[in-house]
């Protein structure tokens, strides 16, 4: 039996990611990364790599942003649009159930868009020239339990089309790195 397992776009193409200019951030990340697709490769699992909304919606240049930005109805449309192909697959592998096991989804921990059990919030929104309160307004910034908006589309559509109980989530987070392993066994 084929395993497949689908993947934020990053996990696979790190140029998608906003710059990070943390390089001891940057280091830890790609260590997770490296690890987890090495194992996956040696355990045989099939990769399908998820487009980056972030990315598709803002180019390479975009600044980083926070789940509040991406709360809004066009957000999630751009979204639903990008996944729709997705959830056609999922169900195609479904539907052969003897060939192919779904093991989920890995998403980012942290991202804003493709975090599953955590994410980043902040009150952040307007003209950065003219505020006086841009360093507060830029320390608001916290990682929180909660999904990244990408997510919480994919996981409204995994239930619009009842495979919620086939097909589940998992973050990619550097500060708990087993918890993603454990995917690949």
């Amino acid at each position: 039996m084929q395993k497949v397992l689908f993947v934020a776009h990053c996990v696979l193409n790190t140029a998608s990611k906003v710059v990070m200019f943390s390089d001891e951030e940057m280091a830890e990340e790609e260590a997770l990364r490296r690890r987890f697709l090495e194992a996956a490769i040696s355990s045989g699992v099939q990769l399908v790599q998820l487009p980056c909304p972030e990315f598709s919606a803002f180019g390479a240049n975009r600044w980083g942003h926070v789940s509040n930005q991406f709360d809004n109805p066009f957000f999630r449309k751009h979204c639903r649009e990008l996944l729709l192909p997705f959830i056609d697959q999922m169900r195609e592998y479904l539907a052969h159930g003897e060939r192919f096991e779904i093991l989920g989804v890995l998403g980012i921990d942290g991202s804003p868009s493709c975090g599953v059990d955590y994410t980043c919030f902040g009150n952040w929104f307007g003209n950065f020239s003219d505020r006086t309160d841009l360093n507060e307004v830029l320390n608001s910034c916290s990682m929180g339990h909660g999904s990244g908006i990408f997510m919480q589309v994919l996981k409204d559509l995994l239930s619009e089309y009842g495979i919620t109980q086939c097909v589940h989530l998992h973050g990619l987070f550097a500060s708990e790195p087993e918890k993603c392993m454990g995917l690949l066994t």
